[in-house]
């Protein structure tokens, strides 16, 4: 629900803070909004992405109790993990931008020497806060005892580094133009972070492309290597896993597979959410379903549209 950040006794309200955590909150209040924001985001951006696979991300519903294929290092647990520790950099740099967190404001000016057409001005994302802050809320339970194998640590605060990394190579250049009706004489330039969206699909890539990985002892200390001998040394860009997931196929709730039962499949599609593969062989069932759109719209000087409603029937498939 929604909580005034304005007394330290809230904090215990947050279901799953670990000590560290429940300290940090303590002791940066304003910043917490942010991170519930954060939370709410990584779900809905991770639902949305993965809208059209077999595992539809369902298991991350009722965080911070994850289903079972998010407690074990599966891939998809990669994902959860990368994405979330993006959106809570994301969240607090951008905070910081829009000027509600007391401790933080705009970026600093880039030391790269501007162009000849444009200055750096406006107000950057404050990544270097977000990263201080955001990895210090989204590491602590990862460092903590209860979490499991050493392994399992390994691979969670590698998968959360690996997040992290996409959102900071993804500080681009936005500008706005100032000059004579709307011409471009003079550009203000800062840095800015795309939405969330976009960090999701290049971490999406990276889940399809995951590599599996045992901790093994090297020399003096244990890395994470993969576990086929012939694939490429593990890179910092890489996210990794240690146990293959269940194929969220049929439901088998001991492995937190939900099945994909009455998920809606397209049946022209060739991907993922086609209905051979969504339906996983099993065939689906046709429907169709009245929907109301508007159409014949016709726009009226000035500056006006007006539309009517009409109805149309469509097919709708879904997975037996």
């Amino acid at each position: 629900g929604e909580v005034a950040w304005n007394e330290s006794h809230h904090c215990r309200l947050l279901a799953g803070l670990v000590p560290d955590q429940f300290q940090m909150c303590r002791r940066n209040l304003e910043v917490m909004h942010s991170i519930v924001q954060a939370a709410r985001q990584t779900k809905s951006v991770c639902q949305k992405t993965f809208a059209d696979m077999r595992w539809n991300c369902s298991s991350i519903q009722r965080a911070p109790s994850f289903g079972p294929d998010l407690l074990k290092g599966t891939r998809e647990s990669a994902f959860v993990y990368a994405l979330a520790a993006a959106a809570v950099t994301h969240s607090i740099a951008q905070a910081c931008t829009s000027g509600e967190l007391p401790l933080c404001s705009c970026g600093s000016v880039p030391s790269e020497v501007p162009g000849p057409d444009f200055r750096w001005g406006g107000c950057g994302d404050n990544l270097r806060y977000g990263l201080q802050l955001g990895a210090a809320f989204a590491d602590s339970p990862l460092k903590s005892s209860k979490l499991g194998t050493q392994a399992l640590k390994a691979v969670n605060l590698h998968n959360s580094a690996v997040g992290r990394q996409v959102l900071s190579d993804s500080l681009d250049t936005k500008c706005k133009c100032h000059g004579v009706s709307g011409s471009c004489s003079v550009k203000t330039c800062w840095k800015g972070l795309p939405n969330l969206d976009e960090i999701a699909s290049d971490l999406k890539s990276k889940y399809l492309a995951a590599i599996k990985v045992i901790h093994r002892l090297i020399g003096t200390r244990k890395q994470l290597i993969p576990k086929e001998m012939d694939i490429r040394p593990v890179k910092e860009m890489d996210l990794v896993y240690l146990i293959n997931s269940p194929d969220y196929c049929m439901p088998n709730l001991h492995l937190g597979s939900l099945g994909t039962q009455d998920r809606r499949c397209n049946k022209t599609s060739l991907g993922s959410d086609s209905c051979n593969l969504l339906c996983c062989g099993r065939g689906y069932n046709a429907y169709t379903e009245e929907v109301v759109e508007r159409c014949h719209c016709k726009y009226h000087w000035c500056c006006y549209v007006v539309c009517k409603k009409c109805q149309r029937k469509v097919e709708r498939y879904v997975c037996k």
